[in-house]
């Protein structure tokens, strides 16, 4: 039993890497505003929770590996955790860009609040937007689900097999493009509204170069993208769960 405890201990580091890396980036966790010693323990944490399950993945390839072998498996267990952890940091960061759209479209883009993800400024509607994501994330139990998904991606990436570069790449690749189409559809009302709203404006400032139309409908145009966001937030953000949320369940 003294023999094998090395091989254990560096078999549960293997796992903490995997584990440790998804949650460095995964959206809420890896949150700028939760401290690095919380965020290092709820890796720690998470990793001996799961361990029992996934140890048998990982022990018999550090048992029969030699140094050179392990270093390896420790570089791509951290490489395999970072890129699935990155997979859904794509959806926040589509979801950070549509609030900046949102936000420019109906007037409110000079309006800074605190950035949730991040230390530097951004729009308060932005930030409202992220923030409420990150909340149902948390509230829809989705948490748990990426849990599961870690999980199942010893079978699907097995440590046998290693990191692989192409296909993590053409991973990224493929989500950008999906989040961007999705960043695209749940902006769309406020583009089209930004569109209307300027052109309508521009056409009046025509008419009446002596009016200074811009000052004038700034109030106007800023009421009708509220009321435009308070009836589509609901829809806003049933889309983006729904996505996120497949992403979880699916890989």
């Amino acid at each position: 039993m003294i023999g094998d405890l090395p091989d254990i201990v560096l078999s549960l580091f293997l796992i903490f890497c995997r584990v440790g890396a998804c949650l460095m980036v995964l959206p809420g966790i890896s949150s700028a505003r939760i401290p690095p010693q919380i965020r290092l323990f709820l890796s720690f944490a998470v990793s001996m929770a799961l361990a029992p399950t996934v140890l048998p993945f990982v022990e018999p390839l550090v048992r029969n590996g030699n140094d050179a072998t392990q270093l390896h498996l420790i570089f791509s267990e951290a490489m395999i955790g970072f890129f699935i952890g990155m997979l859904g940091r794509i959806f926040m960061l589509a979801l950070n860009f549509a609030g900046h759209v949102v936000a420019n479209s109906i007037g409110m883009g000079q309006s800074l609040g605190l950035a949730i993800e991040d230390h530097e400024q951004s729009a308060a509607i932005t930030s409202l937007i992220t923030l409420t994501a990150t909340t149902l994330i948390f509230v829809l139990n989705l948490h748990a689900e990426i849990a599961r998904a870690l999980v199942a991606s010893y079978s699907s990436l097995s440590p046998s097999i290693g990191f692989v570069p192409r296909a993590s790449l053409i991973a990224v690749t493929d989500k950008l493009s999906d989040t961007f189409m999705l960043c695209l559809r749940i902006s769309s009302p406020f583009i089209l509204y930004a569109v209307v709203v300027n052109f309508a404006i521009g056409l009046a400032n025509k008419l009446t170069p002596t009016i200074p139309v811009y000052f004038i409908s700034l109030p106007f145009v800023l009421a009708g993208g509220v009321v435009l966001f308070g009836y589509t937030i609901g829809d806003f953000l049933t889309i983006f769960m729904q996505a996120f949320q497949n992403w979880v369940l699916n890989g």
